[in-house]
């Protein structure tokens, strides 16, 4: 019997061929479905194909009995549940190289066109007007360009930016300021980005700590005159905040691809502005990305179908369908100590070694170590890393990564033990798993603990000594936070320790520094996991 392949948005044709020409797949192509026609539609389908404009919800999915596996045509994947694709069991495909030089140019097309009024004149000029004092411009050549974020796109960015004879800084705390170098760039930290930037560009991933980054208070400490790019994410920039920096003087103007609601309201004060260009998010609208994306996630859709080969996949390692289930814990363990990694002691990584000792040895370890770099690139980088490309991207920003296996195990019948080195030192973090799937984080910094990486845990390194504890149950009492668990871990008296303790709920800002400032406390830094499932 033919598998189904529903193609829910508008696919360019060589992908369709594809589908077409694959031996038993049947091709469903519908675009524009209303909810109703689609929770209709994906009953009897064995994979489903869309682009940005289908929302697949957790009903869209419950009602798709026979899915197993989703195609994403680009990068993002706002539209798509994951929660509930993995509560499911479904793999989830997209496809984060088609797309990378056409998203880099639209960004180096839009600071063109800011620079020189290009869209205003032109507008002028179809108005029967000829104002050429009007729209005078800037030059770019000996500007200064600031970019935050460094990535795949933000490393086209710069390589272009660099023909144009711009001076390039980089705010991007995670990368070693040999990687910057080596691009040409300088590595400096946000406030001296702000003091010298003539254009400001972003390409960093949209979550908890980067919505509104540019807010007010940021845009007040950019360099008087600077210019804001924005073909990254909607939701970086606060807008109302914008709007008033521009029309204060302060900033000397925009260029807007992506916005907080899409399309956005007509009446938003930033549309009103001769100051601010903007286009429809149009920074992956090429012919030649999406030919290239509707390639990829074809012949992606179409191996795992017939072959079970899994590609660029966002929510498991490309390994065999049969190998993910036997060692799906490790992975998991694997990517959330990753998160954790990332959280505690990420700035400036130089090397990241990992050892397997125990039973995981009997198995391939390159999908468990992807699924660690993954978990620690993730909030860095977004959708443009996935467990295809992570070691490539480490490489790519620095980070040395080296294995180590042992058969032996001292403690556990499996263990992950990561050593890191950055900034901040040398960390590490050990996990080991407990029966066929529970698994738990047993050391940090080779302090004895125990606890499941997930929810919001509390790590401070203190003094041994007598009121701290006593101090810290106090600020959480008075900010109203309950304490789940405690993990209090230390090697000898009056010596150093380490406290794990778990938390029903996140720690506002001002009590973290107040945790800081108890008498014997050396750091506090919160770590947020997601839920176990």
């Amino acid at each position: 019997m033919a598998s189904k392949i529903l193609v829910a948005d508008r696919l360019s044709q060589p992908g369709l061929e594809i589908f077409a020409k694959a031996p038993a797949v049947e091709l469903i192509y519908q675009p524009d479905l209303t909810e109703e026609q689609l929770l209709e539609a994906v009953v009897d389908v064995d994979a489903l194909v869309v682009r940005s404009g289908t929302h697949l919800t957790a009903e869209v999915f419950a009602r798709a009995e026979k899915l197993r596996v989703v195609g994403r045509a680009g990068i993002g994947t706002e539209n798509i549940d994951l929660a509930a694709a993995n509560r499911k069991g479904l793999v989830v495909m997209n496809t984060p190289f088609g797309s990378a030089i056409t998203s880099a140019e639209h960004t180096i097309a839009m600071l063109m066109a800011l620079a020189r009024n290009i869209p205003q004149a032109s507008q002028s000029i179809r108005q029967g007007e000829w104002k050429k004092d009007q729209f005078q411009g800037v030059e770019i050549s000996g500007k200064t360009l600031g970019v935050v974020g460094a990535g795949k796109i933000g490393r086209l960015v710069i390589e272009r930016a660099l023909g144009l004879r711009m001076r390039i800084l980089v705010y991007d705390p995670f990368l070693s300021t040999e990687a910057v170098q080596q691009m040409g760039a300088e590595q400096v930290d946000l406030e001296e980005l702000q003091r010298q930037t003539d254009f400001l560009t972003l390409h960093i991933p949209l979550n908890g700590e980067t919505n509104n980054l540019v807010d007010a208070q940021f845009l007040s400490q950019l360099k008087p005159g600077c210019r804001v790019i924005n073909c990254a994410q909607g939701g970086l920039v606060d807008e109302t905040a914008l709007a008033e920096a521009i029309l204060s003087g302060h900033i000397a103007g925009a260029a807007l691809d992506v916005f907080s609601k899409e399309p956005p309201p007509a009446d938003l004060p930033l549309l009103q502005m001769e100051q601010v260009i903007c286009s429809p998010h149009l920074r992956a609208a090429s012919t030649d990305a999406q030919v290239n994306i509707a390639v990829q996630i074809a012949q992606q859709v179409v191996d795992f179908i017939q072959h079970g080969i899994i590609v660029n996949a966002l929510n498991v390692p490309s390994i065999s369908a049969e190998l993910l289930s036997e060692i799906r814990p490790y992975i998991e363990l694997s990517e959330r100590m990753g998160h954790f990694i990332e959280q505690y002691c990420a700035s400036g990584l130089e090397t990241v070694s990992i050892e397997y000792s125990g039973g995981i040895v009997d198995y391939p370890t390159e999908p468990v170590t992807a699924a660690f770099l993954k978990g620690l690139l993730l909030p860095m980088l977004g959708d443009d890393v996935n467990y295809i490309n992570a070691a490539l991207l480490a490489d790519e920003r620095g980070i040395k990564i080296t294995e180590a296996r042992s058969k032996t195990a001292d403690e556990f019948a499996s263990m992950i033990r990561v050593r890191v080195t950055g900034s901040t030192g040398e960390h590490s973090i050990c996990g080991a798993l407990f029966g066929t799937a529970d698994y738990r984080l047993v050391r940090i910094d080779d302090y004895p603990v125990e606890a499941v990486p997930a929810g919001h845990l509390l790590v401070l390194r203190n003094q041994d000594q007598p009121g701290v504890i006593g101090g810290v149950g106090q600020v959480l009492a008075e900010a109203g936070i309950n304490i789940a668990m405690m993990n209090l871990s230390r090697r000898k008296v009056d010596g150093k320790a380490i406290s794990l303790i778990g938390l029903d709920s996140t720690v506002p800002e001002q009590a973290l520094a107040a945790l800081a400032n108890i008498e014997g406390v050396l750091s506090a830094t919160l770590v947020t996991l997601p839920e176990v499932e």
